[in-house]
């Protein structure tokens, strides 16, 4: 249902990115980490990294991040653009090392995530 709603151009560029690279390569190749920066944004929005979500926290949190996208609050508005870039970076670190960080089965918002982006994206597998 998210996907079918309006969607911002960042989550479709960052779709598409992510999409892109996992045509061609498979997964995604590059292994990096987000830096201190990036987690201190995520904190300050109560935001768990990636491999520690639910399904639900995600999908909660890419309700806010649609709505605070079409924000007048320019600094809401580009906090928002920088955690989407955040979670592709995220999702990108999970799938280079086969989704194998945390084992618990609770938290798999990641798959919630890469699955809004193969929804919305125009090179969907």
């Amino acid at each position: 249902m998210l996907a079918k709603a309006s969607v911002p151009p960042s989550h479709r560029i960052a779709a598409d990115n992510y999409m892109v690279i996992k045509k061609i390569y498979g997964t995604p190749v590059v292994k990096s980490r987000i830096s201190n920066k990036e987690r201190a944004l995520l904190g300050k929005y109560d935001f768990n990294q990636l491999e520690y979500t639910t399904i639900k926290q995600i999908n909660e949190e890419l309700s806010l991040l649609k709505k605070w996208s079409m924000s007048l609050d320019k600094t809401l508005k580009e906090d928002s653009d920088r955690i989407i870039d955040i979670r592709l970076k995220e999702l990108k670190y999970l799938a280079a090392c086969r989704y194998t960080l945390i084992t618990n089965e609770i938290y798999n918002g990641y798959m919630a995530l890469e699955k809004y982006f193969e929804d919305i994206s125009k090179y969907s597998i």
